[in-house]
């Protein structure tokens, strides 16, 4: 029986979904489907490609290609997700789909030596919906059945999503001949992103299927078509793999190819890598229908359009009052959000930024984000409550020489042994029991206990206890940028 592995692409920045998601926390990691669940779009990416294990269907560990920032992101969802086992292959800088599926290969031909065998890998993206999950495991099943059944390892299988718009953002597939054993059809033609009159028209003609980026192959076939069609993904990807570095956090093991050489990777996806250059080649391209009520939630117009609403087409989230209010998205973040005669609208109110816009222009919410970028503004990259690997801190608020934040820190975690030469801080317990070393000092304080930390001294947060410590942290001083930290010893690498 064969290995599946599945395998999760989860890089991007999700840019036209700001201010929610942001280059540090984009938006994989976020909870976005329109349902009643609290898992985040990757959580349910996880649980999907491990539910499609069968009496005749082997299943492999999940193979997770993300961003170096976001393992520990990546680490707590899986946390919460016992019944995965993953192994996490960590880009050092991103470099589109077609490096990070190779990276994938590698790795999972690593796997296929163990057990004598050429894995099969399910590859699917991080940060889409699916609605019917049922049906969304029957169409793997059947892609799977189609590799299986090539004795000569040179078919790929890719999922095609019935189109149910006439949509523009998306590239096509259009499959000819008729359906084989497995429900799969020829691909014979991969078609760029169309106007409006060709979208319109591909809507109306049964073979035309809008292209998800999913896909199902043995791992020697994708090598050898990139071999064949992209030499230079091909060879810079194996080189960094093999000066690749291992270690582990906990159980999950952590894969980091050569950063140097990584960078030195051309930029391109999986489709025009590869994929688009096999019809017509010795590689065969097939396709498997999916009409499950699929998004890629691409801009807040979709995530509008997957979501529940309410009897006036109202999609809303956290606190929010509406008064003659039309189909529009309005999402509250941390405070009351009040609508009075709109309609069409997207609002959206984190704790630091307020997006208004038109549904139909939500596409160009990644022209603020380019504004961002270009005037460096730290909005762009994180929220105001930032994640970190032991933990959180949120920026509360700040002034002329002094900067307040709530920190909080995971039982058995602790900062780095650290120094910083501009300011000096405050710190007081409110709930929890923290371990602080100040200088030469190693105290104890619980809640409603402080201690002051002078500038230039070397010092450590620490919670030793079996429940989050939190404190309240007031800096003092000249210049309080995240940058003037010098570190001494890190749990975390950094």
């Amino acid at each position: 029986m064969t290995t599946v592995i599945p395998v999760i692409l989860c890089g991007g920045s999700g840019a036209r979904l700001w201010p929610l998601s942001r280059s540090g926390f984009p938006k994989q990691f976020l909870v976005l489907s329109g349902d009643d669940s609290t898992a985040s779009l990757f959580q349910q990416a996880l649980e999907r490609l491990n539910s499609i294990g069968s009496p005749k269907i082997k299943l492999g560990k999940t193979l997770v290609v993300t961003n170096e920032e976001h393992r520990f992101l990546v680490l707590d969802q899986l946390r919460e997700l016992p019944s995965v086992d993953a192994t996490l292959l960590l880009e050092p800088v991103g470099r589109n789909t077609a490096p990070a599926l190779t990276l994938a290969s590698f790795c999972a031909y690593e796997i296929g030596k163990t057990d004598q065998t050429d894995p099969i890998l399910v590859i699917t993206p991080a940060d889409q919906t699916i609605k019917n999950s049922k049906a969304f495991t029957k169409a793997l099943q059947e892609c799977i059945a189609v590799v299986e059944a090539d004795q000569n390892s040179k078919t790929i299988v890719i999922l095609g999503i019935t189109p149910n718009t006439p949509e523009t953002g998306y590239g096509y597939i259009k499959k000819c001949g008729i359906k084989g054993p497995h429900g799969e059809f020829t691909v014979e033609q991969f078609i760029e992103k169309p106007d409006s009159k060709t979208a319109k028209a591909y809507l109306d003609d049964s073979h035309y299927f809008w292209n998800g980026g999913m896909f199902v192959l043995r791992v020697s076939t994708w090598l050898a078509a990139l071999k064949i069609h992209n030499k230079n993904i091909f060879g810079v990807s194996e080189a960094a793999w093999v000066a690749r570095s291992v270690d582990h956090v906990g159980a999950v093991e952590f894969i980091r190819p050569d950063k140097e050489i990584f960078k030195t990777i051309q930029s391109e996806s999986i489709d025009y890598a590869v994929i688009e250059k096999c019809p017509g080649s010795e590689f065969s391209i097939k396709m498997v229908e999916l009409d499950v009520g699929w998004s890629d939630l691409g801009a807040w117009d979709a995530v509008w359009q997957v979501g529940k609403k309410d009897g006036q087409g109202n999609v809303t989230s956290g606190d929010t009052l509406l008064s003659n209010t039309n189909n529009s998205l309005v999402h509250a973040s941390s405070r009351l959000v009040g609508t009075v005669g709109i309609e069409n609208l997207v609002i959206i109110e984190t704790a630091d930024a307020v997006l208004v816009a038109d549904r139909a222009s939500s596409q160009d919410v990644k022209e603020i984000v380019h504004q961002l970028e270009q005037k460096k503004r730290e909005e762009k990259n994180f929220h105001r409550k930032v994640a970190r690997p032991w933990g959180w801190y949120d920026s509360v608020d700040e002034g002329e020489r002094f900067k307040v934040k709530r920190i909080q820190v995971k039982p058995g975690a602790s900062l780095s042994l650290q120094m910083h030469h501009h300011r000096a801080e405050h710190w007081i317990v409110v709930k929890g029991t923290a371990e602080i070393t100040n200088g030469d000092q190693l105290i104890l304080l619980t809640e409603n206990q402080s201690t002051y930390i002078p500038q230039g001294q070397t010092h450590r947060l620490a919670n030793p206890g079996k429940t989050p410590l939190e404190i309240i942290e007031v800096q003092s001083g000249g210049y309080l940028g995240e940058d003037d930290i010098v570190r001494f010893a890190d749990h975390y690498g950094r």
